[in-house]
């Protein structure tokens, strides 16, 4: 039995034990017993009090770190601006910009008009609207075309339903109308008086998209668009050209997009195209075409196709990009006179701007060798500027507005850290690590010059691998405080993500989900091998779908890892995706599989850290939930920490964290947020034996 930095003695607080009471099925011939199933009744009295007491002893856990996690925050305070201002945006003869004020821990939604020498009209503050509640979240925020009202929506519980309101501007007063159980879609018509917007099934899927005029109840909102097929989820949004409220339905592998005329509210929506199985595209406008981003006759990587607006359907799309084998096709941006191609190539995202008159591209070049790089805002259709986000692992988050004719940039902000920050003191690089299979398998990595490759410092390693999604490397001031401690940090890019194209993304699911996990364990041992780091020293983390990656290595390699931050992890997988009454599950059989079918079963069955928990020595781990977590419910992180505590064969600390009043994304306060980082930096100093430095 291993004895951790922090063992159990006398004196230390005795973690607590969930009860068993086992709940036995039967799949596909498989007798399965789950000794904490009834950790799922979150109205159960027992249930809130094993919350508590885990809360309590990771709390009592922790206390001898209190003075390490007030330096950690006071250190990552120190680099964020706290009165801050974002870089203004143009919308007609507007400029809408969002600010912070030092001690108030929610933004403040602002506009001038004419110019940025006008007064300043105060939009929303979000601060007076968390007054006296534990959690606020603004999601969806809209404001008419004619800018008299601004539209938005609230959630308060982390739950993410939202209840929307409107605001007059002019005086200030909110209208009498709201609508309740939103989604995050709110668009609106040319009338100024005609809102669209989403609403939720029992499953907590988008499901329905409603038209509410204003004025009247919400019971007497029409219903444009239900889908019944569970696996679909219904947004809207309108486009930048202001033509159209654009509505996508769309699954995993499979979409539809209808448009409604902005000029006619009441009218039907339009199909694009009607779905077919396995065709996946997306719509953008420009003039009296559509452009569309599609995979459709095995454009793996997608390619770019346009149609008329009048005959938007697949038989009349024109190439406009084919499909390429080494750059994936995320999509397109349309302005009035150029088209931006958002696209990935050799792991990394570009930019790539059209004109459309002449059909000439370029581009944007960038200067670092691993970056990432996202279109912003962007209100207005007819300009030449593009505005853009750009960071890298030692380069801060900086704001350019970009003119596609000249070519020229303009940086208009880089994040300032007012603590002090010389780039020149750190250094990142671009690695690769040989997966069992033989693919190489990028890592990002960065760290202080002074850095010695001996094994002898200690490096976090992130990783998340699912959906497809790209983790591109960007700059995090409160990593300095792991940085100046000696520490390395690196990425992880495995695959399941979306990072080298859409095969990367395929190699990594469904029956392919095994290669996510050995290829985080191979990036480890290579980091390992090239002496940047030690088995002993090494601390691994992932959140949501990579708390599932953070769940599935460590029952596989216990012994690689020192310490592990699995936050909000997706670890009960089997049980949810046999489920189909939980929210999310069926639209998640085309991110995993449907356990209705055996060779799934048997795949997702090999790998869900819950089920594959074992008498082994694990790595001290800190695992984090949310009481009113949509996306992973808060019981399987919590059956994931009692199954834990009762198999395995080490005493290191095994820690829970429920956050009681958030969500899926932690507290919604950005100084909550802060002492939740310095939470988790002080946790993983002390195992460690870091905690005085």
């Amino acid at each position: 039995m291993t004895r951790g930095r922090d063992a159990a003695t006398a004196a230390t607080p005795r973690p607590p034990v969930a009860a068993v009471v086992p709940a036995t099925s039967v799949v596909h011939g498989e007798v399965r017993v789950d000794p904490y199933a009834w950790l799922r009744d979150k109205d159960d009295p027992a249930v809130l009090g094993n919350l508590h007491a885990e809360n309590a002893y990771t709390e009592a856990m922790m206390v001898d770190t209190e003075g390490l996690q007030e330096t950690l925050y006071h250190e990552i305070l120190g680099r964020i601006q706290e009165t801050d201002l974002s870089v203004p945006e143009r919308k007609d003869d507007w400029w809408y910009y969002t600010r912070t004020e030092a001690g108030k821990a929610y933004p403040i939604y602002c506009r001038k008009r004419g110019s940025l020498e006008a007064p300043e009209e105060v939009l929303l503050d979000v601060n007076a609207l968390a007054a006296g509640r534990s959690f606020m979240e603004v999601g969806p925020l809209a404001v008419s075309p004619d800018h008299r009202l601004l539209a938005y929506g609230v959630d308060v519980s982390g739950y993410e339903r939202y209840t929307v309101r409107i605001r007059d501007l002019a005086t200030g007063e909110h209208l009498p109308d709201a609508l309740d159980d939103v989604d995050a879609s709110l668009a609106w018509a040319d009338d100024n008086a005609t809102l669209f917007y989403t609403t939720h099934d029992a499953a907590h899927r988008p499901y329905r998209l409603y038209r509410h005029r204003l004025g009247e109840a919400q019971a007497a909102d029409d219903l444009v668009l239900e889908e019944r097929d569970a696996r679909f989820r219904v947004y809207a949004r309108r486009t930048r050209s202001g033509a159209f409220v654009l509505v996508t339905v769309n699954s995993t592998r499979t979409s539809e997009c209808h448009v409604l005329d902005t000029r006619d509210p009441a009218a039907a929506p339009r199909v694009i195209q009607p779905r077919e199985e396995g065709v996946e595209y997306a719509v953008e406008h420009h003039g009296a075409r559509f452009y569309v981003t599609t995979n459709a006759d095995g454009a793996v990587n997608f390619k770019l196709m346009a149609a008329d607006v009048d005959r938007p359907g697949r038989a009349h799309w024109e190439t406009v990009i084919a499909h390429r084998p080494d750059v994936k096709l995320d999509g397109v941006e349309a302005f009035a006179g150029h088209l931006v191609i958002r696209e990935r190539a050799a792991g990394l995202p570009r930019l790539r701007v059209r004109d459309m008159a002449t059909g000439a591209e370029h581009v944007v070049e960038h200067p670092e060798p691993a970056y990432g790089v996202w279109v912003q805002g962007n209100r207005e259709f007819a300009t030449t500027t593009l505005r853009f986000l750009y960071s890298s692992l030692v380069t801060p988050m900086s704001v350019f507005d970009y003119d596609m004719a000249s070519r020229a940039r303009v940086l208009r902000k880089e994040t300032v850290v007012p603590s002090g920050y010389d780039r020149t003191r750190y250094a990142c690089a671009r690695l690769t690590a040989p997966a069992p299979d033989g693919v190489a398998v990028p890592i990002s990595i960065v760290y202080r010059t002074d850095f010695v490759r001996d094994g002898s410092r200690p490096l976090w390693l992130y990783g998340y691998g699912s959906y497809g999604v790209a983790v591109d490397p960007t700059f995090n001031p409160a990593r300095l405080s792991l940085l100046d401690r000696g520490f390395a940090f690196a990425i992880a890019h495995v695959r399941g993500g979306g990072e080298l194209g859409r095969p990367w993304y395929d190699d990594g699911r469904f029956l392919r989900k095994h290669n996510t996990f050995t290829d985080f364990i191979a990036c480890a041992e290579h980091l390992i091998r090239e002496g940047y780091t030690a088995p002993e020293r090494l601390v691994i983390s992932g959140g949501s779908a990579g708390g599932l990656l953070m769940g599935a290595v460590v029952n596989l390699r216990p012994d690689l890892f020192r310490c592990v931050v699995a936050k909000v992890p997706f670890v009960d997988v089997v049980n949810t995706m046999l489920d189909a009454s939980i929210p999310l599950t069926v639209g998640e059989y085309e991110e995993w599989g449907d356990p209705a079918d055996p060779a799934y079963y048997a795949c997702m069955r090999s790998y869900a850290p819950y089920d594959n928990v074992r008498a082994a020595d694990y790595p001290a781990m800190l695992v984090t939930a949310g009481l009113n977590d949509p996306r992973v419910h808060f019981w399987e992180p919590a059956k994931w920490v009692a199954r834990l505590r009762a198999t395995k064969t080490d005493d290191r600390r095994l820690l829970l964290r429920t956050q009681m009043t958030a969500g899926h994304g932690g507290p919604s306060g950005r100084y909550d947020v802060l002492r939740e980082m310095a939470f988790e930096y002080a946790f993983v100093l002390e195992e460690l034996g870091l905690g005085d430095g």
